[in-house]
């Protein structure tokens, strides 16, 4: 049966449905990640692996959710984001499920860092996309709010993991959290499809001449030589390297400086209250109509994310790591809508699903060498100083890349239209 078109997105109505779905998904997809840190101390101690070695199972998850985001952009442009988020939901919950069988670190790569990192590269895409059909004026804020699930969940998900584990062992925890894991399927079922004027129609694609050019438009490939959309990308390849350190091994560094396991795992929950409250104040910021591009708002977010991460050695007793940790959480939280509602103004709307998806799969080079590359200054130093301060560089040097972004010294916004024709030149 047809969808009704309609010529504007609806700025609300089913949409707080689509953005309750967002916040769900991205609780227990990003929640499920950033409260990781518990399970790594484990894994270090039943290993018996190094640092470096061990932090490939989220280097690895985070990766392949980005790198394989343009096929959940695919998919979903042809059978729907509703479908494509189901599946990935029972895949993320599989592959958590079996990660607590595992007898060798190679076991969690591939069931945590392939399986798991696959479906929730399913869920996460297609969601955000259509978080953004179905608002205009007030899209920043509606992002925010789906995003802001990470940040809440993170205050609920380090304490309860760290029971979990404590009561069941690791392994009894991982399995526990595959079937919280699942609810991401029945969430998945709220993405109603959304037919907006000038849509490209399903048979445009389906009589194309040659396979490689069906290929190409599914993913997006011509975003490839836009120069803009692919400085973007690298700004956010240095992001990506700096931004997953802290999730990994702030309560690593916690419990080395004296605190007890609960007074780490709290740290990262203080940042998570911090990071939901950021995501809706830069949505509230961005859409309040305040004098600049998103570009500037996203540009002073990762500056001061990245000076927040290096400063984190400074925390040597728990109450300076809270204070620290609220400082990153708020900061880190803010970034995270910017990146995509930022995206409009690059590419325009239209080809807002190709390109978050192609966005992802290149990124992911950052998130990949990131958090290992922590790990193992880690391991080389004795400390986490280096590693935090690393980290925060590579975020300070993403805001240069963004300052060479076209007019970006311009304070007027660029409408979707603008958008959409910059995304079709050199």
């Amino acid at each position: 049966m047809p969808h009704r078109v309609r010529t504007v997105a609806p700025d609300g109505g089913w949409g707080w449905m689509v953005v309750l779905a967002g916040f769900v998904q991205t609780a227990l997809v990003f929640g499920v990640i950033r409260s990781f840190g518990v399970f790594f101390v484990e894994f270090v101690e039943y290993f018996r692996a190094p640092s470096s070695t061990v932090s490939w199972i989220v280097s690895l998850a985070v990766a392949v959710l980005q790198f394989a985001s343009p096929v959940g952009s695919a998919l979903s442009t042809c059978y729907g984001a509703r479908p494509v988020v189901m599946v990935g939901g029972f895949l993320s919950g599989l592959g958590l499920l079996l990660a607590s069988f595992s007898v060798h670190l190679t076991h969690l790569y591939l069931s945590i860092g392939l399986l798991a990192g696959f479906g929730w590269a399913l869920v996460f895409t297609p969601s955000a996309a259509t978080v953004s059909r179905y608002f205009k004026k007030r899209r920043t804020l509606a992002m925010g709010l789906a995003v802001s699930g990470a940040g809440i969940s993170s205050l609920a998900f380090s304490p309860l993991f760290q029971y979990l584990v404590d009561s069941y062992g690791w392994r009894g925890a991982l399995g526990l959290v595959a079937a919280l894991s699942l609810n991401l399927v029945a969430s998945g079922a709220l993405l109603r499809p959304l037919a907006l004027e000038g849509d490209p129609g399903p048979e445009g694609q389906a009589v194309a001449s040659k396979w490689p050019t069906t290929l190409a438009t599914l993913f997006s490939l011509e975003l490839l030589s836009h120069r803009p959309f692919m400085r973007y990308v690298l700004a956010f390849v240095l992001v990506d390297a700096g931004y997953f350190v802290p999730y990994a091994h702030l309560v690593a560094h916690a419990r080395e400086v004296g605190c007890d396991e609960y007074q780490a795992a709290l740290t990262m929950s203080v940042a998570a209250v911090a990071d939901m409250c950021g995501r809706i104040f830069a949505g509230w910021l961005a859409d309040s109509g305040l004098q600049g591009r998103l570009l500037h708002h996203l540009t002073l977010w990762a500056i001061l994310t990245g000076a927040s991460i290096a400063l984190l050695p400074l925390g040597q007793s728990y109450a300076s790591l809270v204070a620290l940790g609220l400082c990153y959480g708020f900061f880190a939280g803010a970034l995270v809508p910017l990146q995509f509602t930022s995206l409009v103004e690059i590419v325009g709307s239209g080809r807002m699903l190709g390109a978050i998806g192609l966005m992802h799969m290149l990124e992911s080079v950052g998130a990949l060498l990131g958090t290992p590359l922590s790990g193992w200054l880690r391991d080389l130093t004795g400390t986490y100083t280096v590693s935090f301060i690393t980290a925060g560089a590579f975020l300070l040097a993403s805001s240069l890349v963004l300052a060479t972004l076209p007019d970006y010294f311009s304070c007027s916004r660029l409408s979707e239209a603008e958008g959409g024709n910059e995304a079709s030149g050199p």
